[in-house]
């Protein structure tokens, strides 16, 4: 007993120290984010300007462009800042902590450590579903609203996992599933392109480019939006931790501690699912976050436990994908990279590291 309340407070006290390390790294990456670019700003200036926008009010900056302007000023530099840079660095790390933490959760549920969004086709998807809302719904309608794309995005997530959930009940190789979740993800890919053929030049270029990735084009309604759905997903998930640690043990355990079975997994499904669409709408499909960054996330905690876990892979998705993004805006500016690109060279090596060191540890 005197042992295992050491192990707790160890593991508590290393959560403390890892949460300090994300948060220091965290701010150092807003700060770069902000700062660097095609135009260099001097970090007082920033600072000034930032500090003129906290005294005004957070909510009148974010509603209101006359605030703006009347704050800091109407210089190119405050609508750099203000209009561009810092939306996207916030939407870089909201999405980035989302689509980690969607990982985790679908890790768990398929007891896979490569199950993720994009692996298992829920992003593809989701792609799929927002094209054709961009596509054939602009022919209708004035404008593509946020709430049409995350609904669009919730529901390609949702057919994909049921997809893949049919094939789960008969296949019972993870590796097969994990197969078919790909191939799945190569049809949505192949209905999409056949979307493509049937729009318009213009919708075309805005399409391929958000079906590359990117966290360009965000706005503060955007960040708004994804603040809201994934903060208050990422809560509820937390509110699970119990019940997805004893599901981690196997099914018969969880079922023994009374967690009803049936509902738990609808609700990890329900909340990767709305994890995976808000990043899919927002950004469009980004490869390697949701496998990669959990591994990460558990490596630097030395624990498996989803009650410190949880966060501390929101905060590590959102350090991942806030450097990731400043790397494809500056590495070869003024050129940009596709997030994906990035998330893919720095993602992919861990996930060959942990599965060959998953295989060396079966032999």
């Amino acid at each position: 007993m005197h042992l295992q309340t050491n192990e707790t407070r160890w593991g508590v006290s290393r959560f403390l120290l890892v949460v300090i390390l994300l948060l220091a790294l965290l701010a150092w990456g807003l700060v770069l984010n902000v700062n660097t670019g095609s135009v260099d700003i001097p970090a007082g200036q920033v600072f000034s300007m930032v500090w003129n926008a906290i005294r005004a009010g957070a909510h009148d900056l974010l509603t209101r462009e006359d605030t703006l302007s009347m704050v800091t000023g109407a210089s190119t530099e405050s609508k750099i800042i203000f209009s561009i840079r810092m939306p996207r660095m916030l939407l870089a790390a909201i999405l980035g902590g989302a689509l980690s933490v969607a990982g985790f959760l679908l890790q768990t549920f398929f007891r896979n450590p490569i199950a993720g969004p994009f692996v298992l086709g829920i992003s593809s998807g989701a792609k799929m579903v927002v094209s054709f809302v961009m596509i054939f719904a602009l022919r209708y309608l004035s404008r593509v609203t946020s709430v049409m794309m995350i609904l669009a995005a919730f529901v390609g997530s949702l057919v994909i996992v049921g997809v893949v959930l049919l094939f789960s009940q008969r296949v019972h190789n993870m590796s097969m599933l994990l197969v078919i979740g790909i191939m799945v993800g190569y049809i949505c890919t192949a209905v999409t392109d056949f979307f493509i053929t049937f729009a318009k030049e213009q919708d075309i270029v805005n399409l391929t480019s958000w079906s590359m990735g990117s966290f360009s084009g965000a706005n503060w309604s955007n960040v708004r939006w994804a603040a809201g759905i994934c903060l208050a997903t990422m809560a509820a998930a937390w509110l699970l931790s119990k019940p997805i640690g004893a599901y981690a043990l196997g099914e018969g355990y969880a079922q023994s501690l009374g967690v009803n079975i049936k509902l738990f997994r609808a609700m990890l499904i329900l909340l990767s699912s709305l994890l995976s669409a808000c990043v899919t709408a927002f950004a469009g499909p980004i490869s390697f976050v949701g496998i990669a960054v959990p591994h990460i996330t558990k490596s630097l905690l030395k624990t498996s436990r989803p009650a410190l876990v949880i966060p501390a892979a929101y905060l590590c998705g959102a350090v991942f994908c806030i450097f990731c993004d400043l790397i494809a805006r500056t590495a070869f500016a003024p050129a940009e990279l596709a997030i994906g690109t990035v998330t893919a060279a720095f993602g992919a090596p861990v996930v060959i590291y942990m599965m060959l060191r998953r295989r060396r540890e079966q032999q």
